[in-house]
């Protein structure tokens, strides 16, 4: 079973930083051979897909709303997942969640909120 823990979140002005962490309780190679991704969910709308990357750590991808903006790493000798977060965007207030899509495992969610 996987466990997945998002960290990191809290209330920050437009322009500003946030990390995000995703720890994964799981055995060390099943979180080093899988891709991870983050999602987001806003109130009143769908949860959508923010960024992925794969087992390696060396293909990425973004959506287009936050290309340039995030940045999505890991470390495998850790199990943790992380989404650098800059120049925030109110558009950009939502629950962050963390995915293992093999697994089909989410995590809790953790709040972000960008005042303007």
């Amino acid at each position: 079973q996987v466990q997945l823990v998002e960290s990191g979140g809290g209330l920050v002005q437009a322009g500003g930083s946030l990390r995000l962490s995703c720890a994964a309780s799981v055995t060390g190679s099943i979180f080093s051979l899988a891709t991870m991704e983050w999602y987001r969910q806003a109130p009143g709308k769908q949860r959508e897909f923010v960024a992925r990357i794969l087992s390696t750590g060396i293909i990425t991808e973004y959506a287009d709303s936050v290309k340039g903006r995030f940045t999505i790493s890991r470390d495998n000798a850790k199990n943790m997942m992380y989404l650098q977060m800059n120049n925030l965007k109110p558009e950009d207030t939502a629950v962050y969640f963390c995915k293992m899509p093999s697994r089909g495992s989410w995590g809790q969610g953790t709040q972000v909120t960008v005042s303007s």
